[in-house]
């Protein structure tokens, strides 16, 4: 005898006892992710691609990088992107030069980069005054074993599908990789964004001074967003393969449904 009976709700529909049992699921538990933290997680996305887009047309003006104070044309760059450029001045092989969008592009790029950093304190003053951090980002000792942390890369590795406990918490690589990006990452952007303002040096010199120069800040800059996007890529393929759906479910309504599998 099937031991899953249909049981009949107040309409006269019949549901299983499977159902029954994932609404009891979703109601023990609580939300896989709070107001505040979807919030954030969504302007800071907006944020992050203004500035992307916005970054990629301010590179286009010089795309050359190098190390210390200064950096033109004369000097030899460490990394040449060769792509054509936005100004005539710079030599670039192409036998033209792209229309000039500096203006709305340092504009958008300094908007949006006060709207990350005014959303990333509030959700750092969240995360440590609501005990976000101490619940759902740093790892126990345990989970810090080579056993542990070997185990889930492989799983990572093999892009196998998370267990029914991952639905309402982060496994341990996520965890330090989110604490990589909010507690490293970030600030280092910050850090050499402000240190490629003039204004922002002028009254602060130690902050470019500790870096080594303003083109080693803007160095580092190029190279912090390289690694930001490599997190945004993989994080957008491990939503995929832990089920595109019910993640973003998560994101913007706060529910998950664990997988039944």
């Amino acid at each position: 005898m099937n031991a899953s009976l249909p049981i009949t709700d107040r309409g006269g529909r019949q549901l299983s006892s499977s159902a029954k049992l994932g609404s009891a699921v979703l109601a023990a538990h609580p939300k896989r992710h709070s107001a505040l933290v979807r919030v954030t997680h969504w302007i800071t996305t907006v944020a992050f691609l203004a500035l992307l887009v916005s970054g990629a047309e301010i590179v286009l003006s010089h795309p050359r990088f190098y190390w210390g104070e200064t950096g033109n044309v004369n000097m030899r760059p460490w990394l040449n992107l060769h792509l054509p450029s936005s100004r005539d001045t710079v030599p670039t092989g192409y036998g033209y030069v792209l229309p000039d969008q500096n203006g709305w592009s340092r504009y958008l790029h300094f908007q949006a980069a006060w709207l990350a950093v005014a959303t990333g304190l509030f959700y750092l003053l969240f995360g440590f005054v609501a005990g976000h951090f101490r619940r759902n980002l740093f790892p126990v000792a345990s989970d810090l074993s080579l056993k542990e942390l070997g185990g889930s890369l492989v799983r990572h590795l093999r892009f196998e599908r998370p267990g029914r406990e991952e639905a309402w918490s982060y496994n341990v690589l996520q965890r330090l990789t989110y604490l990589l990006v909010i507690f490293v990452l970030f600030p280092l952007m910050i850090w050499t964004g402000l240190a490629m303002s003039f204004g922002f040096t002028s009254e602060f010199p130690l902050a470019v001074r500790l870096l080594g120069g303003q083109q080693t800040a803007r160095s580092l800059h190029f190279l912090v967003t390289i690694l930001l996007v490599l997190f945004l890529l993989i994080h957008v393929l491990m939503v995929f393969v832990a089920g595109f759906r019910n993640r973003m479910r998560a994101m913007i309504t706060g529910r998950a449904t664990p997988s039944t599998e």
